[in-house]
């Protein structure tokens, strides 16, 4: 049986695994992205977790990796939501070390690949999908081709300007959407209705390093006011741009992955209610909102291991 390495570069943690050319997530560990000030000293730690999975595991055919901010050169360049600044060239740095084939591309572009080979967008010519996780991505396919862009930045609807209110995005882009709608989007919403509101609330002897998305979850559960104000508001900004974002592409489906999708419900109602509201007209009962179809904690790894079997199988 052939296999590969998916690792999933996130904003807090990076997620590596062994998986099969079936989809199956055979071994799988992480490490936190944000105990490494240094990159170079970050390069060592992932060159050592994957020469640990390689000798481990036989039949490896090839590593496929997910970044933000990562172009076709083999960088990650000025990454939003990690320490490190500037073009960083991760790739010749890995290859350096690792004798595999490695292909690299922005993390929300791996989503929408394990989605077309491994979850809900198969059989799919045209959808998005939108990851909501430390920040919002997004990857597109148009006639079932990736939009990449000339350099392989194309489709950053995270730093999409929604407004021109006091937020910033983790490129200083005011009024980013995922200033808004994303896991730290969030938590800086629940400061705002603390703010506004002078409801009692769970949240008010909690600090906003101490606050974790299924903590808003929990509160929601509990009828508590601020949590259901926060998910309304989150949800009212997310659908009303995803109608937006249809008129980019006339996707089949809209599919929502990460973090802040585990709240269910809580997140969906009011992005469907206000995705439907915005529409146009001739766009109604045609653009599906769907879930990933990967299995939930894997589904970034899956998603950077269909890098793999795109080149090569």
């Amino acid at each position: 049986m052939k296999n590969s390495i998916g690792i999933d570069i996130g904003g807090t943690i990076t997620k590596i695994g062994i998986v099969s050319s079936e989809g199956k997530c055979l071994k799988k560990t992480s490490f936190r992205t944000k105990e490494f000030n240094s990159f170079d000293d970050y390069i060592i730690k992932l060159i050592n977790t994957i020469d640990k999975l390689l000798s481990e595991h036989q039949n490896i055919i090839g590593v496929g990796i997910g970044a933000p901010n990562a172009s076709k050169n083999g960088t990650i360049e000025t990454p939003a939501n990690l320490k490190w600044s500037g073009k960083l060239n991760i790739l010749n740095k890995i290859k350096e070390k690792i004798n595999l084939p490695i292909y690299l591309s922005n993390d929300a572009n791996c989503a929408a690949m394990g989605e077309m080979i491994y979850g809900n967008a198969k059989g799919l010519s045209d959808f998005i999908v939108i990851t909501l996780g430390t920040g919002l991505g997004s990857g597109i396919v148009c006639n079932g081709k990736l939009v990449e862009g000339s350099e392989g930045f194309a489709a950053e609807l995270g730093h999409f300007s929604i407004d021109n209110k006091d937020r910033y995005t983790g490129l200083n882009v005011k009024g980013g959407l995922e200033a808004y709608v994303s896991a730290t989007g969030i938590k800086r919403t629940i400061l705002y209705m603390m703010s506004k509101y002078m409801n009692d609330s769970v949240f008010r002897d909690i600090s906003f390093n101490n606050l974790h998305g299924e903590d808003i979850t929990r509160a929601a559960e509990n009828g508590d006011f601020i949590a259901l104000k926060a998910y309304e508001y989150t949800g009212k900004i997310l659908g009303k741009s995803l109608a937006n974002f249809v008129t980019f592409t006339q996707p089949e489906a809209i599919i929502l992955t990460g973090g802040l999708v585990h709240s269910g419900d809580w997140i969906l109602e009011p992005t469907k209610i206000a995705f439907n509201k915005n529409l146009l007209p001739f766009y109604k009962n045609k653009v599906k909102i769907l879930l990933s179809g990967l299995e939930d904690k894997d589904s970034a790894i899956l998603g950077s291991a269909a890098l793999v079997w795109k080149n090569i199988l």
